[in-house]
């Protein structure tokens, strides 16, 4: 892939790294969930913006089928609709590996601007699951999650890159 000026050269991504990173957002969710705000309807998805980022970054390793299984685990945990957060996670995963290509030629506030109809379409989704099984709606603030997401992006971005920007054992003799 041709990279732009100026962009720094990353190393491989460790899957443990990505894993674990999946599973502290996944937990930090479930903190949240039942934490002081409970399950507001504001409050951002961490384990979408993660997701997301890794679906970006790491196509190959993170994909539709990882985003089900960790949507069925948010199901479970908050009693929802079974399959509501899979669904909603799977649409995510699909559209972000299907922009992944154009997506990283962006900086990252550009990419934030770029990733938050997906969050928009996947509360959207969330919403119309929930409201054809019988609950009402939850309310306008149920949309400034996805922007709260977006918000999230480049502080997610810079916190996940952060293993991949070290300098591998720096040479004289190895410039890179």
């Amino acid at each position: 892939m041709i990279m732009r000026p100026g962009q720094q050269l990353l190393l491989p991504a460790n899957p443990a790294f990505i894993w674990f990173s999946l599973l502290a957002a996944l937990t930090l969710n479930m903190l949240m969930n039942m934490g002081l705000w409970g399950r507001a309807a504001w409050v951002p998805d961490l384990l979408a913006v993660v997701l997301v980022f890794w679906s970006v970054h790491q196509p190959l390793r993170i994909g539709v089928g990882v985003a089900f299984a960790f949507g069925l685990a948010m199901d479970v945990h908050q009693g929802a609709l079974l399959g509501q957060h899979a669904l909603a996670y799977t649409v995510l995963g699909f559209f972000a590996i299907s922009m992944h290509r154009r997506l990283l030629w962006f900086g990252v506030p550009t990419q934030a601007v770029q990733v938050l109809p997906l969050f928009m379409a996947a509360h959207l989704l969330e919403l119309l699951v929930r409201m054809v099984s019988g609950s009402g709606f939850a309310g306008w603030s149920h949309f400034l999650a996805p922007v709260l997401q977006a918000a999230l992006w480049p502080v997610v971005s810079v916190l996940l890159l952060v293993p991949q920007r070290r300098a591998p054992n720096p040479d004289d003799n190895r410039p890179l």
